[in-house]
């Protein structure tokens, strides 16, 4: 990968050594994921473990509306995507949204939202492995809970140190999984409401489920909004690409492809999933919470062991989100450190292109997270949990405020890279963020979406006001800005 410079500001020339320079002897990433492991981590990335567990309670809440409520939540990420998409593939980068951040908006912005994004990854790592060791208790009982949620831990880390080929390996099987079982139910699915599917006694409803228990908008159109509080979270994950595009052969063309299939990725994964759902059975059918909304849809169809076969698929999806989250968050670690926002360590390789200790850190902290799942659940980690939550709106917002600022800087200085470019600029753009800010005041007037606003508001004070100390004392001491992104 070619080297960048990093600009700490707009108009801003740098004024110290080229980062490239300083990694370059420390070692760097390799170029060990291929076309087939981008394409599969762009398709899986969309797939969390909360379209398949949280997705009923949303449908209790708001009825046949949540395809509403997924919709518009669908339309942000693909905003938000295109104009990621547009910084990457004008500039791959390991730190992606952070380090454009660094470069748009200034070194304090790229600190903030590297570290805050690590801290919401370094959570959903106790989450999921706490997901995926209760599923495995209950088919193994003898092995206790915490017990499991150490090994998985210790299996993808030790996965992610082999190799990033590795990681993209098992991500690629992993993903792979959760499109086939979408795939396939969506296509099953759709049989049995029409009634043409062999060997189910399901008579066929038609869409007659979508309007037959209290219209449309059985619980009024304000559930629309109460429905995208509870899905907008289960999209996180639609970025990782970036990140990893840049260790790809082909960074530029990954993320284009990336980029350009977001909208059929949403439309099949979630709208068209969730709709399949609500056409086979009633959206206030008891069912649909109890047993989740997924094994609900294939009981009615009559698929046996329903609640077994989507509870490998769960696995399946919490492995997926454990190894992208421990991915991720060692290559944000890894930029940070890059730009000297981190220890040093953090920037260093082995031999085979692993940023180990950005790795290692970043599992220390998740075990300890962990921990406290187990420890203090309803106090330690729901503080964790809580000042996380908002996390990926905050992400989205700079996202959209960096390439507000990055499109003319990529203008100036190498305009031939903008081969992705964000539609209606500027006018999109600043209708996105129009969008988000509205659900974040909007989360104000829900009870959880209040806490989850207010302690993440909180951390993300706390991580800017560390960065403009930071940024206030090298000032004072005369050291030169790291600038530049291998």
């Amino acid at each position: 990968m070619t080297s960048q410079t990093t600009l700490a500001g707009p108009g801003h020339q740098p004024d110290g050594p080229d980062r490239s320079d300083r990694t370059e002897s420390q070692g760097g990433l390799q170029a060990g994921l291929k076309n087939r492991h981008l394409s599969m981590i762009a398709i899986g990335g969309v797939i969390g473990a909360g379209l398949f567990v949280g997705s009923g309670a949303g449908i209790a809440a708001a009825g046949p509306a949540i395809l509403l409520s997924y919709a518009l939540v669908g339309l942000m990420v693909v905003f938000v995507m295109r104009m990621l998409g547009e910084m990457a593939a004008a500039r791959p980068a390991s730190g992606s949204f952070s380090t454009y951040a660094d470069q748009a908006l200034g070194r304090w912005a790229g600190f903030s939202i590297g570290w805050l994004y690590w801290f919401f990854w370094v959570v959903v790592l106790a989450v999921e492995a706490t997901a995926g060791a209760k599923i495995l208790e209950s088919w193994v009982p003898g092995v206790p809970q915490w017990g499991w949620a150490l090994i998985v831990m210790l299996v993808l880390t030790a996965t992610n140190l082999v190799s990033v080929g590795s990681y993209g390996e098992f991500e690629f099987w992993f993903a792979g999984i959760k499109v086939v079982a979408i795939g396939a139910f969506v296509i099953v699915g759709l049989l049995a409401v029409f009634g043409v599917l062999p060997g189910s006694d399901h008579a066929g409803s038609g869409l007659s489920h979508l309007t037959d228990t209290g219209g449309f908008f059985p619980e009024g159109p304000g559930a629309i909004l109460t429905g995208v509080l509870m899905v907008v979270f289960s999209f996180m994950g639609s970025e990782i690409v970036t990140l990893a595009a840049g260790e790809s052969e082909n960074p530029q063309r990954a993320v284009q492809k990336a980029t350009n299939s977001v909208i059929w990725r949403i439309a099949v994964f979630y709208l068209g999933s969730i709709f399949i759902v609500l056409t086979l059975l009633p959206w206030n059918d008891p069912s649909i919470v109890e047993k989740g909304s997924y094994v609900a849809a294939l009981d009615v169809i009559g698929i046996p062991h329903a609640g077994q076969v989507m509870d490998v698929i769960v696995l399946t999806a919490v492995l997926s989100c454990l190894n992208s989250g421990l991915y991720t968050a060692s290559r944000m670690a890894f930029s940070l450190g890059g730009r000297g926002d981190a220890p040093k360590a953090f920037a260093r390789t082995n031999k085979r292109g692993v940023p180990q200790a950005a790795i290692l850190s970043s599992v220390v902290f998740g075990f300890v997270a962990v921990f406290f799942n187990y420890q203090w659940p309803d106090t330690v980690f729901a503080f964790l949990l809580n000042s996380s939550g908002a996390v990926a709106l905050f992400v989205w917002l700079v996202i959209c405020f960096t390439q507000l600022r990055m499109r003319g800087i990529i203008l100036r200085e190498s305009p031939e890279k903008l081969v992705v470019r964000m539609w209606l600029f500027p006018y999109l753009t600043w209708a996105t963020i129009a969008m988000i800010s509205f659900v974040l005041v909007y989360m104000l007037t829900d009870d959880a979406g209040r806490e989850q606003v207010l302690l993440s508001l909180l951390v993300a004070v706390l991580v800017v006001a560390v960065s403009l100390v930071r940024e206030a004392r090298r000032r004072r001491s005369g050291e030169p800005a790291v600038t530049g992104e291998r």
